[in-house]
């Protein structure tokens, strides 16, 4: 028994002597891993072409637990690439690539880019009516009401045109928008 306490005792004191490391009991990470955290830090500091050929090289040699997630931060990369690489002749072509994103389901992008026009151009009722339309689709009807007003009053063509628009069908029942369309002649 007294064999078995000393053995006991052994195992607990176990120690490394001062200068000797110890071996970690913890797997030697890739170096993958590093380059990653570096790829997403670049990418929240809104370098996105530097991120893009750390995570382009990632795909071909990371860690394959890096792989998917280097593929979404890829692709987020080249779209924001792409953002960065727009340039429009005239606001004519900027208002018909929002209304294309408008038409596709990119909301957030398309009115960024209304909004674009607006700061550029204040008086531009169609960059407003886009605006009308966008949240019209997306049920922000107070938004709507005041984009489709400002634009009336801009162009007052724009109040026949929004009356035969299907993209106005959520806020046909707003008797506010019936008031804007169709105002009483005194």
């Amino acid at each position: 028994m007294p064999e078995a306490r000393q053995e006991s005792a052994k195992s607990k004191t176990l120690r490394t002597l001062p200068g000797k490391k110890t071996s970690s009991t913890k797997p030697a990470q890739h170096p993958s891993f590093a380059q990653y955290q570096s790829a997403v830090q670049l990418m929240q500091e809104g370098k996105f072409d530097k991120a893009r050929a750390i995570f382009e090289k990632l795909i071909q040699n990371g860690a394959p637990e890096l792989l998917e997630r280097s593929r979404t931060y890829l692709a987020v990369c080249e779209r924001q690439a792409q953002k960065a690489g727009l340039s429009f002749s005239s606001p004519e072509e900027q208002y018909d690539y929002a209304i294309s994103l408008l038409n596709t389901g990119n909301y957030e992008d398309a009115r960024d880019h209304f909004e674009s026009l607006l700061r550029k151009n204040s008086a531009a009722d169609y960059a407003h009516y886009g605006l009308a339309v966008l949240n019209s689709i997306t049920g922000q009807a107070e938004e709507c009401l005041d984009h489709l007003h400002k634009a009336i009053e801009l162009n007052p063509q724009n109040r026949i045109q929004a009356r035969s628009d299907s993209d106005f069908n959520d806020m046909v029942d707003d008797p506010r928008f019936t008031e804007l369309l169709y105002p009483e002649v005194t």
